[in-house]
């Protein structure tokens, strides 16, 4: 299996000195996810928590949503033409009574790095296959002081952020600020499927008591997946987009953005914010 992490050399530049020296870059591979053995899509992605990313993937898609929906997940053997396995390609097999949907890479199901899935669905695609509505009852209440602290609790867990600066995450808090999973990825979506994909084998799905935040922007992928996955809040330290928050306010969920010491912006969902009646 490919390395989280690899080593490459650099030229440094610092104050006029020129120096050589190996530098640690976050390794960034492609994997190909099949379903009962047929390519369903190809996403650029850091090496490791592959099994969860595929089954955080399918729930994100409406395929999954319980661990008894996987009859197994499996590395395919001989990727190579050489009959190596080269642990970029994985095969879920559903179980017997899970209906396979009609989902191929012709269908421009193709993931990046960057962009995150292309030609997704509309959003009325988002509510006719969400299996979780967000209807957490009662409603969570969380202080503005509990999210604002969650960034630095995020930060702290990162640990091959701290030696390569070059990954997103994602991370599940409870409603009082618990740390419950953090996963790491060169692609915050991948890092989004990673954490929903062991909630799924663990059997926690729905999220509904859950917290997601996300290092970088808010997409509408992103909202999406929280949205497939259950969860109520989903907090980012950047930017939303326009269609992430029209998905939230479609679909309740509370959206908050630049997330950044005490400051935030709540773009959906402000009632379960505990907020200033005055603001």
């Amino acid at each position: 299996m490919g390395r989280v992490t690899e080593r490459r050399r650099v030229v440094r530049v610092r104050g006029g000195a020129v120096s050589s020296r190996p530098d640690t870059l976050v390794a960034e591979e492609p994997l190909e996810i099949r379903l009962n053995g047929r390519p369903i899509a190809i996403t650029m992605r850091t090496p490791g928590d592959d099994f969860a990313l595929a089954a955080g993937f399918l729930v994100s898609e409406g395929v999954l949503a319980a661990a008894s929906d996987v009859r197994n997940i499996v590395y395919c053997a001989g990727a190579k033409d050489d009959g190596t396995n080269t642990y970029n390609v994985v095969d879920v097999r559903l179980a017997p009574d899970v209906p396979v949907p009609d989902i191929t890479l012709e269908r421009n199901v193709y993931t990046t790095s960057s962009c995150g899935l292309c030609g997704k669905a509309s959003l009325d695609a988002v509510r006719t296959t969400a299996r979780f509505p967000i209807a957490d009852t009662p409603p969570l209440r969380l202080a503005p002081a509990l999210l604002a602290a969650l960034p630095d609790r995020l930060r702290a867990a990162q640990r091959v952020f701290d030696r390569t600066g070059g990954l997103h995450a994602a991370a599940l808090f409870s409603e009082d600020g618990e740390l419950l999973d953090v996963r790491e990825d060169v692609g915050r979506h991948n890092a989004v499927d990673k954490v929903v994909g062991r909630a799924l084998t663990e059997g926690r799905l729905p999220l509904e008591r859950a917290v997601l935040l996300v290092s970088g922007r808010a997409s509408f992928e992103l909202a999406q997946k929280a949205v497939m996955a259950g969860i109520p809040v989903l907090a980012a330290v950047s930017a939303p987009s326009s269609l992430a928050v029209d998905l939230a306010a479609e679909t309740g969920l509370t959206l908050v953005g630049f997330l950044r010491g005490q400051d935030m912006n709540v773009y959906a969902g402000e009632h379960r914010i505990a907020l200033d009646a005055t603001a």
